[in-house]
């Protein structure tokens, strides 16, 4: 018997090979980050290891995917359901300023803290929407419907062993093959012939929109591995000539802790289609949609890190406003310096991040007297000590961030036009399974922990 987390493993060893295969310059970015890690680890040792050992941070993977209807996500979610991975987070990138994006997200991860030591693989996933009047007017909403009605982009024989693995957690290895197999095909790049004119229409819209529904399949969009070091990744792909995007989106490199998500990617590279045109004549085009993404992670902000988080990024954008990248880079790592803490240590006790927390290695101070109430001070005087969790989530701003630098055209809006509505709840009510917050689950990896604590060493307010 296979179980669910040595099926996802095997899956996404086979999508990376896959996707190698078809953008080498993904297989590049992959041999670097391999190799910074490798440097990282042999220059810091065991701290490299804080935010997950290095056989994890290897391994580690997150794809992308895009599909155009509800009931797409529906069967989406089953396939990653077999893979024990869950719907976790709503991302709306709608708004993004300065591109057009007509989609919301979600992502599917393994939730469990085992699971994703084992394997951390994760999917962002996109869904087009369709019913908002803002990017599809209603000759243009009509004909997109009817396309992806009549597409069809996981076969019935996919689905239905994905819901027995699903529901037996396992399934034995012949289908276990089957299913990997079907999987890792239906999300590879179709040599199916594209209909010119249909493609274009919808890119005068949005490129995201045209590589969702312009096609008659699905295909994965980016995959991303784990590096400890991404500027110093950065400047090692541009020094073998390939182009990247102009920043790393998310938290500036500075010298305190590592939060939440630093990302960023090789320009996506044209590649060789098939086009059809009106008269049915086939000719060899490009198109310009896939890329390889890099990723550091760091450590998960609770809810009022978040916030903050958010704040300084408002107050960057204001001291930055007409400065070039660099200078905007220099007022980042100000900004950061002036309003986060310095240290681990620091977000622990400010409950600003989420750790683990451990009573220290003596249970009590050399010093003796009673453990304080308080989390900050049974840090400050060493009763316990705090590991931090990694953050596994997605920020929008910065997803929106690599998307826009990878299209080509910015699109068109009508904001005139009202939005429609699309939240968690809705995605959930598609999918037949609930969107998960990723808080919670933060939330209940550190209470767990602070349970474990003898009863003196528990603070008592722990927001």
């Amino acid at each position: 018997m296979v179980e669910q987390w040595q099926l996802r493993a095997a899956f996404a060893a086979r999508i990376s090979r896959m996707y190698g295969r078809e953008v080498p310059a993904y297989t590049t970015l992959v041999d670097v980050s391999r190799e910074v890690n490798e440097d990282v680890l042999r220059t810091r040792g065991a701290d490299a290891e804080r935010l997950g050992a290095i056989a994890r941070v290897t391994a580690e993977r997150h794809g992308a995917i895009r599909v155009g209807t509800p009931q797409e996500l529906g069967q989406v979610a089953c396939v990653f359901g077999a893979l024990g991975m869950r719907p976790v987070g709503f991302y709306d990138l709608r708004d993004t300023p300065g591109s057009t994006l007509p989609v919301v997200s979600t992502a599917f991860r393994p939730v469990a803290e085992d699971e994703l030591a084992r394997n951390p693989f994760r999917v962002f996933t996109s869904m087009l929407t369709v019913s908002d009047a803002r990017f599809f007017d209603p000759e243009l909403r009509s004909r997109l419907t009817a396309f992806l009605a009549g597409r069809e982009l996981f076969g019935p024989e996919l689905l239905a062993l994905a819901d027995r693995a699903e529901a037996e957690q396992e399934l034995p290895a012949p289908d276990a093959e089957r299913f990997l197999e079907l999987a890792v095909t239906a999300f590879e790049l179709s040599a199916e012939p594209i209909d010119a004119d249909w493609y274009a229409a919808l890119e005068r819209v949005s490129a995201v929109a045209a590589d969702i529904g312009g096609v008659r399949s699905t295909h994965i969009n980016h995959l991303t591995p784990r590096v400890l070091d991404i500027d110093e990744l950065y400047r090692r792909m541009t020094g073998r000539g390939i182009e990247m995007i102009d920043t790393i989106q998310g938290p500036p490199r500075w010298d305190g802790p590592d939060v939440l998500l630093r990302q960023t990617s090789f320009r996506a590279l044209a590649e060789p289609r098939a086009l059809r045109a009106a008269d049915g004549s086939v000719t060899e085009g490009a198109l310009r949609v896939r890329f390889g993404e890099v990723e550091a992670r760091g450590i998960a902000l609770t809810r009022e890190g978040r916030a903050l988080y958010d704040r300084l990024l408002a107050l960057i954008d204001e001291r930055a406003a007409g400065r070039t990248a660099a200078e905007r880079s220099e007022v980042a790592h100000a900004v950061w310096t002036e309003h986060l803490p310095a240290t681990e240590h620091g977000l622990a006790a400010q409950e600003l991040g989420f750790f683990t927390y451990h009573p220290a290695a003596s249970d009590r101070p050399a010093y003796g007297g009673r453990p304080p109430a308080d989390l900050g001070g049974l840090l400050d005087q060493g009763w316990l000590r705090a590991e931090p969790i990694v953050y596994e989530d997605f920020l929008p701003r910065s997803a929106a961030g690599i998307f826009r630098s990878n299209l080509g055209e910015a699109g068109s809006r009508h904001s005139g036009q009202e939005g429609s509505a699309y939240d968690a709840r809705r995605l959930s009510e598609a999918m037949g399974r609930d969107v998960l917050d990723p808080y919670t689950l933060y939330e209940r990896q550190r209470d767990r922990s602070l349970a474990r604590l003898p009863r003196d060493l528990r603070p008592q307010a722990v927001s």
